[in-house]
């Protein structure tokens, strides 16, 4: 699982498609774990415990490994993440989040089988950073392997086999850190959304389908998802069960400054901007992250106010008063309705923050909500100069 430089993305782009020779798409079980390159993982591992209610539950460093790392596996229910910093300055964690700041490197997925799924993948026209290697202890065997996606955002392909130690060979127990003050707030990850530069969204939405078997799930343009402002435009892409959604963006001409701009000039390139969390109870989730210090986007009174709110919403769990106190959004589509909230970004640079989400029964992603959603971005966008 050693981090490695990846192939910048037009060559990635620049692979002639293969026809593959009876493969198939990574069987996927779903995300395995999320990387976040950090410039300090002792901190951000505090930072995620205590503000997060996650758990540090493995733990990897350069004193046992040799590799460079100082690595911290935080838990959540089935959510997992990687923190991951350079414990030399020449590590390639230390270079990553030099150039980009803290954030995602690395969305690795689960699969069943590793090499049919990586063997589609290259046919398919991918480009293979890492080979399968077998990571082996007591405890049994874990096999990797990774492919390059937009930026220098790769997929580790993970292969459990039963491994049954703490994450992975070469993992241990954590060192003393701080113990969650609540039970977990979260339960998996629901998405993560990518932003790709003006005019490829739908080479990489091409590169999901050919490479990873996804098929697009719903996509979003013109009107609705654009202010007096700025404008974006959506694809989302999944895996055959829903498992896996990976949402991608795009900047669209607008008078100003799209929040997508502003991330990709920030970070220096695309990536992920932000990790949706869901939760069986945004409220309790939302108190507890605001009483450790989180902040969240301001949403206006208006948006309460609006007649076509509740016309549009019907009958929720939370009372609307509730939703306002705290700003949570809520919108509903055919199959039932769901409840968000986005953080202000949680670290220096604009680049990356966290959404919370409680669905029932809607699989969507807050179509209604983006005016307010985007408008409060803007606001932000407009308080630090970037508009």
């Amino acid at each position: 699982m050693e981090l490695q430089a990846t192939v910048p993305a037009d060559e990635v782009r620049s692979q002639p498609r293969r026809e593959t020779a009876g493969n198939r798409p990574c069987d996927l079980v779903g995300i395995d774990h999320i990387r976040l390159c950090v410039g300090n993982a002792r901190q951000a591992a505090h930072f995620y415990v205590n503000a997060f209610a996650m758990e540090v539950t493995a733990y990897r460093g350069d004193e046992t490994s040799h590799n460079g790392l100082a690595e911290y596996l935080l838990s959540s229910g089935r959510v997992r993440f990687l923190i991951t910093g350079g414990a030399s300055a020449d590590s390639p964690a230390a270079r990553w989040a030099a150039v980009h700041g803290d954030g995602v490197s690395d969305v690795a997925l689960q699969v069943r089988n590793l090499d049919e799924g990586l063997a589609y993948a290259a046919e398919a026209g991918a480009t293979v950073l890492e080979e399968p290697t077998v990571h082996s202890d007591e405890f049994g065997r874990v096999r990797t392997a990774a492919i390059a996606t937009y930026g220098e955002l790769r997929h580790t392909l993970v292969e459990r086999d039963g491994y049954d130690g703490l994450f992975m060979p070469g993992f241990g127990p954590p060192p003393a850190v701080p113990v969650p003050s609540s039970p977990p707030l979260f339960h998996q990850v629901d998405h993560t959304v990518g932003c790709v530069e003006f005019g490829l969204m739908d080479t990489w939405v091409d590169f999901y389908r050919r490479v990873l078997g996804f098929s697009t799930l719903a996509e979003f343009i013109g009107e609705d998802i654009a202010t007096e402002y700025s404008a974006l435009m959506s694809k989302v892409v999944a895996d055959g069960t829903g498992k896996v959604k990976l949402p991608l963006n795009e900047p669209a001409p607008g008078k100003k400054r799209s929040q997508i701009d502003e991330y990709l000039h920030y970070h220096r390139g695309p990536g992920v901007q932000h990790i949706a969390l869901e939760t069986h109870d945004i409220l309790a989730a939302t108190d507890a992250l605001r009483a450790a210090g989180v902040d969240f986007l301001a949403t206006p009174d208006a948006y309460y106010d609006d007649p076509e709110l509740r016309a549009r919403i019907g009958d929720v769990r939370v009372d609307i008063a509730e939703l306002r106190e705290r700003g949570v959004l809520v919108d509903r589509d055919e199959d039932g309705y769901l409840l968000q909230i986005f953080t202000r970004p949680l670290v220096d640079r604009p680049t990356f923050f966290i959404e919370l989400i409680e669905r029932h029964g809607s699989q969507g992603f807050g179509k209604g909500n983006f005016k307010a959603l985007f408008e409060a971005v803007e606001r932000e966008q407009d308080r630090r100069g970037n508009l």
